[in-house]
This record gives structure tokens, C-alpha cells and sequence, in this order.
């Protein structure tokens, strides 16, 4: 990804926020406000998507719903037509069928992202499934 300078202006109380933030966080001021750019046009392009800090990082989600990568990890579990797969991922996540489209359409326009923590999570199952497959030989 190439990089241009650009000049923003902030109010000192702004400047003051946003490097107090970018401090707690260990970033730099440029690399916060970045994430909140590129965070806060993902939400303008889909509204109804947030993003969630957690250990693993921030990841996007529905607002007061599921983490986005696992309804598209659950989409590869499911069959039928479009409509009935998506019926299934509402009914599954307890949410309504638009949330779903949304999910998806984000996680279509960042591909990258989404199987990247499809991918960890694969990892981390399988490392918690040989860990209890390790522990249950030892007690046997």
C-alpha cells in the first residue's frame, strides 16, 4: 500500500484525546487515526457493522451481534440456496436475515481480513483439541 502526506488540523482537545489513546495503546497518533479512518468508512459503508477490541486484536461485527468472520465461517457449514443459507445463518445467530447479508457483503469487500481470523481460529481449535487429546492420555 503506497502512502501520500497529508495535512489534518485537530482542536488541541482533540490532539490532546487522540494522543493520550494512541499512548495507552502503544500506536502512533498516525496509526490510530488511520484505523479510526479506515474503521469509520467501513461503517459508513455498512451501517450496522462496529468493530470490537478483544485479545486478538479489533475485529468488525454486528452492532449487538456476532463477530462478522463467524458468520462467514458458519456460511461454509451450511447448504441449500442463497436465501436458505442465510435463513439458517439467522436462525443459528439469533439474528435477522439483513444482518446476515450485511455480514457477508463485508466480509466479501474484505476478504483478506475475514479469512485471516477464520484461519486463527481454525489454528486455535485444533491446538485446544491436540492440548485436551495430550491431557486425556495422561489421565488415562
Amino acid at each position: 500500500m503506497s502512502r501520500s502526506t497529508t495535512s489534518l488540523r485537530f482542536d488541541d482537545e482533540l490532539r490532546e484525546r487522540l494522543a493520550g489513546l494512541a499512548a495507552a495503546e502503544g500506536t502512533s497518533l498516525t496509526a490510530l487515526v488511520e484505523r479510526f479512518l479506515r474503521e469509520g468508512l467501513a461503517i459508513a459503508e455498512y451501517p450496522g457493522v462496529v468493530f470490537k477490541p478483544g485479545p486478538s486484536g479489533r475485529r468488525a461485527a454486528l452492532a449487538g451481534g456476532p463477530d462478522v468472520w463467524e458468520i462467514a465461517s458458519a456460511l461454509r457449514r451450511t447448504s441449500g440456496s442463497e436465501s436458505e443459507r442465510t435463513a439458517a445463518l439467522a436462525d443459528e445467530f439469533g439474528i435477522h436475515e439483513r444482518q446476515v447479508a450485511l455480514a457477508l457483503n463485508y466480509a466479501a469487500a474484505h476478504h483478506e481480513e475475514i479469512e485471516s481470523r477464520i484461519r486463527a481460529n481454525d489454528r486455535a481449535l485444533e491446538e485446544a483439541e491436540q492440548a485436551a487429546s495430550q491431557r486425556k492420555r495422561l489421565l488415562a
